[in-house]
């Protein structure tokens, strides 16, 4: 009886080891893939992330430096609980509609065309658009100690992470185009959006709490060491350097606009994307540099498109709401 027992626990025992083998080893598997996954989604967002990086350094222009980290504190918990919407959201719509995808990509691309082409236009030719009415705001709400710059931040803030909201879904469907296209199920998709989710949204405000925060690391490395010392020197590069760094990240978000938006409506509109491969297969080498060359003109000029028509409809509706208000 004792060995016929001591048998069929080591037989258990065989199964259960076995079992936990097969199981270890399918959790493996899952995470290369997982893996793999991620890492095609990361090379695709890669230009849009830096665009989110930039437009969310920007969220701080003009905010007094005591009040920045609390404004970034607020916009990034904010796009957290955006992440947790959006990630199952487009699980759904792949699950039960994925035709719906390109569309939503393309209404993406769109947007960000048209931003783009907003902050060129605004920098070259400002009296095409309206007053941008907020700055001048925010530029007084600064300046007036009276002012309760939490109240006033909060609208700001709103504004900050309806952006975000927008630019997070273009990083969330375009992952999970790249991810449905390197194939697997529900679940690897699952896992391998929530990483790239949770990684975009730490790793892009951290850095913009860390870009908005070397102009007082600058001061600070000043006011606390000796003329001539190598932490001054250091401490007055960074202040130096914050201004131009800002405004390159600046530039670089709005070519990354322009090249992004302008790829996603190029790769949705077969005609355009044929003649688009044609003409940078002619340039050989430069291919793919032409390529996203000829995706960046496109953004531009259906951004500057996009910008007119908006721009258009407002004036119009600003007319009738004066026609109504005189009535």
């Amino acid at each position: 009886m004792r060995t016929t027992y001591f048998n069929k626990f080591a037989l258990r025992s065989t199964h259960a080891g076995a079992s936990l083998l097969t199981l270890l080893d399918d959790i493996s598997v899952l995470m290369d893939d997982v893996s793999v996954m991620t890492k095609v989604a990361a090379k695709k967002t890669a230009g849009l992330v830096g665009d989110d990086l930039a437009l969310n350094a920007e969220q701080v222009t003009g905010v007094k430096p005591n009040r920045e980290l609390p404004v970034i504190w607020a916009v990034a918990k904010g796009s957290a609980v955006n992440k947790v919407i959006l990630v199952p959201a487009a699980l759904l719509i792949s699950y039960f509609i994925p035709w719906l995808i390109t569309p939503l990509l393309m209404i993406g691309g769109l947007y960000l065309s048209y931003e783009g082409a907003e902050k060129v236009i605004h920098k070259f030719w400002p009296k095409l658009l309206p007053h941008d009415e907020e700055q001048n705001a925010r530029l007084k709400a600064n300046a007036d100690e009276s002012v309760d710059l939490v109240a006033f931040e909060k609208d700001k803030i709103k504004g900050a992470i309806r952006t975000d909201f927008i630019l997070s879904a273009e990083i969330i469907v375009i992952s999970l185009g790249a991810i449905t296209a390197a194939g697997g199920d529900i679940v690897q998709k699952g896992i391998a959006l929530s990483i790239v989710a949770a990684v975009v949204t730490v790793g892009i405000y951290g850095l913009v709490a860390g870009i908005v925060k070397i102009d007082d690391a600058g001061l600070h490395l000043i006011e606390n060491s000796q003329a001539g010392d190598s932490k001054r020197k250091f401490g007055e590069f960074m202040l130096a350097a914050a201004p131009k760094l800002m405004k390159f990240l600046s530039i670089a978000g709005t070519i990354a606009m322009f090249l992004v938006g302008g790829g996603i409506i190029v790769h949705g509109i077969g005609f355009l994307h044929h003649s688009v491969e044609d003409i940078a297969h002619l340039t050989g080498v430069f291919e793919g540099l032409t390529a996203s060359l000829l995706n960046g003109l496109v953004g531009l000029i259906v951004g500057a498109i996009v910008v007119a028509i908006v721009t258009t409809i407002g004036k119009m509706r600003g007319k009738d709401d004066t026609a109504s208000s005189a009535h």
